[in-house]
């Protein structure tokens, strides 16, 4: 364990858990950002090709100039798609902005964001966080079980080339989570199969999140602790500080 880990607050109680379940995106790599970025230019793409007269809620003048704001790649990234699966992400944005948000439309926009977002992945593959390296390390020494769990079909290839995947014992991405049918976050469904999978119960476990509806997900699933990680406050990483913010859970319930 390098001195800078065993400083930090957050790794007394991850050690007392029996298991680890950490999410990938913003907590583990900086695929986060990515994300947001592919999500702005499919967002902002699509409120341009609006027609003046698409119905919104709330605007007299159809598609007004509220509804057909630019996407904010924090706010509205945080707010409405940040650890949710695609087609959720689109359709809550969109629907927040009173825009038509049919079958279609969401399907657009989402596979619109996913070439996006590919094409920026095979330009530069997506780097890890220091501080989450040194966390998942000296878990790993310390023997603690651990799981990867994520919305994202990109989950593997990601935590592959940022060389962190081989260090869990479990991963359930996008693609496990459509062929189990699991239900999106704040639905707790994704972070209980990568507890199952570990043969720990979630009351056991901690969980590591830095979306909203992650941990929303932790507390519904009565994970033991849920941390939030808020790398927007300049925390850093898990495992450098980063810590309760939105966090709660009950308690250190792992130990």
């Amino acid at each position: 364990m390098t001195p800078g880990t065993a400083r930090s607050p957050v790794v007394p109680a991850l050690r007392s858990a029996r298991a680890v379940v950490f999410d990938t995106d913003g907590v583990l790599t900086d695929s986060a950002r990515v994300h947001a970025a592919a999500w702005k230019e499919a967002f902002d793409a699509w409120l341009a090709a609006l027609p003046r007269d698409t119905a919104t809620s709330g605007a007299a003048d159809g598609a007004g100039a509220a509804s057909r704001r630019p996407f904010d790649a924090a706010e509205d990234y945080r707010r409405y798609v940040d650890g949710r699966s695609r087609l959720d992400g689109a359709a809550a944005f969109l629907a927040a902005r009173g825009l038509p948000a049919d079958r279609a439309a969401v399907a657009a926009v989402a596979a619109d964001k996913e070439r996006r977002f590919t094409e920026r992945l095979r330009d530069r593959p997506v780097a890890a966080y220091p501080g989450s390296v040194r966390l998942l390390r000296a878990l790993r020494g310390a023997g603690v079980p651990m799981a990867a769990a994520s919305a994202s079909r990109h989950a593997r290839e990601v935590l592959a080339g940022a060389g962190l995947l081989d260090l869990f014992d479990a991963l359930v991405d996008g693609v496990e989570a459509a062929r189990l049918g699991l239900p999106g976050k704040p639905h707790p469904a994704l972070f209980l199969e990568a507890a199952r999978r570990l043969g720990i119960p979630p009351g056991r476990c901690a969980l590591v999140e830095d979306a909203l509806a992650g941990v929303e997900a932790g507390r519904r699933g009565g994970f033991g602790l849920v941390v939030g990680v808020d790398r927007a406050a300049g925390t850093g990483a898990a495992g450098t500080g980063a810590g309760g913010s939105g966090a709660g859970g009950s308690g250190a319930g792992g130990s």
